[in-house]
């Protein structure tokens, strides 16, 4: 005859499996953040442990422990996988970050700057900033046909 204790842990691994269900539900749900992912997989292996005999307490140990791990290394390498890269921008937000060469004396005025081969109207991204011709510049911002730029 099985105690309530032992009913308890015979279900523990379902309760961890339906915790690890939810958990990625959540995590499609809240797309960017990749938080519920991880913990997700941690509630999986504590259901793998549940199973295996493990019980309650080290059910949980299991969790605690893959959760730290999980966020730890697994949520850092997701993080840089999910910036859109330069390459994937199309149009004037492709040149956004990039840099550019001044030909022609910039301030907030106008001049000229070259992207690459091309050959563009410039602004100072800063009202007070002066860039000389020949200075390595970064591209702040598209506007229209006029690039802002910055040291």
């Amino acid at each position: 005859m099985h105690s309530d204790w032992t009913k308890v842990q015979t279900v523990g691994w379902l309760v961890w499996v339906l915790f690890a269900i939810a958990l990625a539900v959540g995590e499609v749900l809240t797309p960017g953040l990749f938080f519920l992912g991880p913990v997700s997989l941690a509630a999986g292996a504590a259901a793998f442990a549940a199973v295996l005999g493990a019980g309650t307490i080290g059910s949980l140990i299991v969790f605690i422990a893959c959760s730290i791990a999980s966020l730890l290394i697994l949520r850092p390498i997701a993080r840089r996988h999910l910036r859109l890269p330069a390459i994937s921008r199309t149009g004037t937000d492709s040149l956004v970050g990039r840099k550019a060469v001044v030909t022609q004396r910039v301030d907030v005025h106008g001049g000229r700057v070259k992207i690459g081969g091309e050959e563009w109207s410039a602004r100072a991204y800063l009202d007070d900033q002066v860039l000389s011709e020949g200075q390595t510049v970064d591209i702040v911002q598209i506007a229209g046909a006029t690039a802002l730029v910055a040291e």
